[in-house]
């Protein structure tokens, strides 16, 4: 019974790891980040429109307090996001009334009972590059991805601290 209890929290513990938030951070180490203050968006796509503006006003709102400044076009970098979603599947498997042990001796001294379960846990992601706007080099790409409740709401904060936690560190620190 230890044993299936020690199974079963492994699983759960399992299964939670898969739901933390996760951020990513990449960028150019050559560039001269000194010489970037403003910037202009490309694009924000995402599956439901209602998000493009609450991720466009979170990126704003990080980039805005690290200095850089916003103009409608011909900023020294240009930045897109794209945000999607989609069912991160768990299986979880719970045994009942092993009798006899797991299979290797004969006889399992009773009928052996396993239920599993199948969970569709929506997980959304976010990508944000910024490029120098001249040479179109990618200079930086940010990710996250988190999973979903079903409220609004709880969903926006959420975005609101994984952007936060993805520009935590920007911009890098210039070689030179």
């Amino acid at each position: 019974m230890k044993n299936l209890h020690l199974v079963s929290t492994i699983l759960a513990l399992g299964t939670v790891s898969l739901l933390v938030a996760r951020v990513n951070t990449d960028f150019d180490h050559a560039a001269d980040w000194g010489r970037y203050h403003t910037y202009s968006w490309i694009t924000v796509q995402a599956e439901d429109p209602l998000w493009n503006d609450r991720i466009k006003g979170a990126v704003n709102s990080e980039l805005s307090a690290k200095g850089w400044q916003m103009v409608p076009s011909g900023g020294d970098a240009s930045v897109s996001a794209y945000g999607s979603t989609h069912n991160q599947k768990s299986v979880q498997t719970w045994y009942d009334g092993f009798g006899g042990g797991w299979g290797w001796r004969r006889g399992w001294g009773g009928p052996d009972l396993a239920t599993t379960t199948v969970e569709n846990t929506p997980v959304g992601s976010l990508t944000v590059d910024i490029f120098d706007t001249q040479t179109k080099k990618l200079l930086w790409r940010g990710s996250t991805s988190e999973t979903l409740s079903g409220k609004p709401e709880k969903n926006e904060d959420k975005l609101r601290k994984n952007v936060a936690d993805m520009f935590k560190n920007f911009p890098p620190k210039s070689r030179g």
